[in-house]
C-alpha cells in the first residue's frame, strides 16, 4: 500500500519590483538538504545555485529568476525561509560601541522590506549629452563572489552587466550593450572620470535592497546602538 502524501500549505507575496502577486510554498526537507550542503561547501557558486533552485521550485516555476533583480530574489527567498524554518531569525551581532562584544538578537523576518534610497534613478547623466540607462544586478551577477554588494573583485564585471544602454546626443544615438562584448563595455567604464564614476556608484548605493534597522544592546556596557542590516546574508547567522 502506498504511503499517504502530505499537504504543503501555500502562501502569497508581492514581488517588490513589479507588485505582481505570486504563490509560494515552504521548502521541503530535500530542498533544505541541498541548501545545507551548498553552505557547507562554502562555494559561492553552489550557494547561489541552491538559492535559485529553491526559489524556482517553491514558486512552482512561475518566476523567471535569471532575469529577476537580485533584491526580488532575496525577498522571495526570505519569505520562503520564514514560512519554512520560522519567522524569527536569531542573530549574533557585533556591538558598535566597543567593536568586540556580540549580542544575541531576535529579528522578525516579516518586518524586513525592500527599501530604495532617496533620489534613486536608473538614468545616469555623464555630461556632454551622454549618459547610461541602468538595470539592476541579477543573482548571477554575484555567482562567483557570493550574495553580497559590489566589491573590488567583481566591481567592473557587475557594473558592465548592469548597463542596459549607452546614449549620446541626448538619446539620438543609442548603443545597446547586448550588442557589445563585455570587454568593450568595461573599456567604456574605465574611461569615466571620478565624478562620472561616483554617479555610477550612487546608482548601486541607492538601488532597492533588503534593509532593516535594528537596536542592539551591549550585554557588557548596556549601551544601545542601531545597526542597519542589508542584503540576504545579514539576516541569518
Amino acid at each position: 500500500m502506498a504511503l499517504p502524501k502530505l499537504t504543503t500549505p501555500t502562501y502569497e507575496l508581492e514581488i517588490p519590483s513589479t507588485d505582481e502577486k505570486i504563490k509560494f510554498r515552504p521548502f521541503l526537507v530535500k530542498e533544505e538538504k541541498i541548501l545545507m550542503m551548498a553552505m557547507e561547501s562554502k562555494s559561492n557558486a553552489d550557494i547561489t545555485q541552491a538559492v535559485k533552485d529553491i526559489v524556482q521550485e517553491c514558486t512552482f516555476n512561475k518566476v523567471k529568476i535569471d532575469n529577476m533583480p537580485m533584491f526580488d530574489v532575496e525577498y522571495i527567498f526570505l519569505q520562503i525561509r520564514s514560512k519554512s524554518v520560522g519567522e524569527v531569525s536569531k542573530l549574533k551581532l557585533l556591538c558598535p560601541d566597543d567593536g568586540k562584544t556580540y549580542a544575541d538578537v531576535e529579528l522578525d523576518l516579516n518586518e524586513v522590506k525592500v527599501q530604495v534610497g532617496d533620489d534613486h534613478t536608473n538614468k545616469i547623466e555623464l555630461g556632454n549629452d551622454m549618459g547610461m540607462i541602468m538595470k539592476y544586478p541579477t543573482i548571477d551577477s554575484f555567482s562567483e563572489t557570493g550574495i553580497r554588494d559590489i566589491n573590488p573583485g567583481n566591481m567592473l564585471e557587475v557594473i558592465s552587466s548592469c548597463i542596459l544602454q549607452i546614449y549620446e546626443k541626448k538619446g539620438e544615438k543609442v548603443y545597446d550593450t547586448k550588442d557589445q562584448t563585455q570587454k568593450e563595455v568595461i573599456d567604456f567604464i574605465e574611461q569615466l572620470n571620478t565624478s562620472q564614476f561616483k554617479k555610477v556608484q550612487d546608482f548601486f548605493t541607492t538601488m532597492p535592497k533588503l534593509k532593516h534597522e535594528i537596536t542592539v544592546k551591549n550585554p557588557k556596557t548596556k549601551k544601545e546602538s542601531k545597526i542597519t542590516l542589508t542584503g540576504l546574508n545579514d539576516f541569518f547567522e
